[in-house]
């Protein structure tokens, strides 16, 4: 599969990018009444694809996010199969290379996924980070992921916004100190209850470099922007609000300084306790729900909030998600019937359509489309039923 890709065949001009056709995503994400509800999947380019598992044949997991002409084959492979149907695009890379271009190294093992040989294990071993080293630039431990970004954006012909994204503070520094997933996350709660500062020290750098590298990926052609705090499930809302969210907070407020028009949305999987914070004490445009919220139930506590912090807050907070992905291992009726009765459940405005999480690899392609094609219908009919 490899071999009939041109590596070389790559366009890096950042001065001028081609057209947007359709800014569906764009309008819903601001805040705007769209048609529909634009819809992506988390994952939408991954291992569920034959045509991504071809590549991965020849190309190991790391090789393919920092060699751009294969970052922007995969991007694009769900863009080719599903036609007209997806309204966003987001590059592929991964949320750990944060840590690499921090100088931690990390593996991507078949059938266990990361691995970090030499995890972080005291708050000595932050000696051993390389971000505030003389001469350490976020840009140029991270140019592979912006030139992917680039020659990604010329690739789509502006067919539809490019999406980039980090892992969040909390998460990443997870990954960092537990060495791999865990079912605890024990070895990383340590740090927060028995070494506070140097995990402050820890998230606030983490942060530091998340914060330059969506800035640096918007310049590259980013035209939206997600963090995914994936373990904010395993804090408790009083350690939520003292290790991950003023770092959220904070990432969101850099770029929005710099780029205050493009927009940003926060996914913390399972922090369904801090809607309202999200919501008002942050700067993202967007908060994507996993599925274990219910959705009318997240529009009544968000629009709430906001309205009681008029003056303070003067914005619409945009929902995003939120089926369960097990659902697209189902038949196809109860796909459309439960995918329906989501995009029922948003409402008729204020939605990005997706997944609660992302794709998984044993989802059959043709049950993603059942999906895509469903939120197109369920959600127009919704917004004529409002006219």
């Amino acid at each position: 599969m490899t071999s009939s890709i041109d590596l070389s065949a790559v366009n890096f001009d950042t001065t001028t990018f081609p057209v947007l056709k359709n800014d569906l995503y764009l309008r819903a994400a601001r805040g705007e009444e769209t048609e529909r509800a634009p819809v992506w999947c988390m994952r939408q380019a991954g291992r569920y694809l034959p045509e991504f598992r071809a590549i991965r044949v020849e190309n190991e997991f790391f090789k393919v996010c920092r060699a751009p002409a294969l970052a922007t084959e995969v991007t694009l492979q769900p863009l080719r199969r599903y036609a007209g149907l997806l309204d966003a695009a987001i590059i592929f890379s991964d949320i750990l290379v944060i840590p690499q271009a921090m100088g931690l190294e990390v593996q991507m093992v078949a059938g266990k996924g990361p691995h970090f040989p030499d995890p972080l294990r005291t708050p000595d071993d932050l000696e051993r980070l390389v971000d505030q080293s003389p001469g350490f630039s976020v840009d140029t431990e991270l140019d592979y992921v912006y030139r992917a970004l680039t020659n990604t954006r010329h690739a789509l012909d502006g067919q539809v916004p490019l999406l980039g994204f980090v892992g969040a503070p909390w998460t990443l520094m997870a990954y960092m100190i537990e060495g791999g997933g865990s079912k605890t996350l024990a070895l990383a709660k340590t740090w927060l209850f028995a070494h506070r500062t140097a995990a402050h020290d820890l998230l606030g750098r983490v942060a530091d470099v998340a914060a330059q590298f969506l800035v640096g990926q918007v310049r590259a052609g980013a035209q939206a922007l997600q963090v995914f705090e994936s373990w904010a499930g395993e804090l408790s809302p009083q350690d939520f609000a003292e290790f991950s969210l003023p770092y959220l907070a904070l990432i969101a407020e850099r770029v929005k300084a710099v780029y205050p028009e493009v927009p940003i949305t926060v996914f913390a999987r399972g922090a369904h306790y801090a809607l309202e914070q999200l919501a008002t004490e942050t700067l993202y445009d967007v908060v994507s729900l996993d599925w274990t919220i219910d959705p009318r139930t997240a529009r009544v506590r968000v629009d709430s909030a906001v309205a009681a912090c008029l003056g303070v807050v003067s914005r619409s907070v945009v929902l995003q998600g939120n089926l369960d992905p097990t659902i697209l291992l189902g038949d196809e009726e109860t796909i459309r019937e439960r995918t329906a009765e989501m995009c029922r459940g948003f409402g008729r405005s204020g939605h990005i359509a997706n997944l609660g999480h992302g794709m998984m690899p044993a989802h059959d392609p043709e049950r993603l489309r059942v999906f895509l094609e469903t939120v197109h219908t369920s959600s127009a009919e919704l917004r004529q039923v409002a006219k």
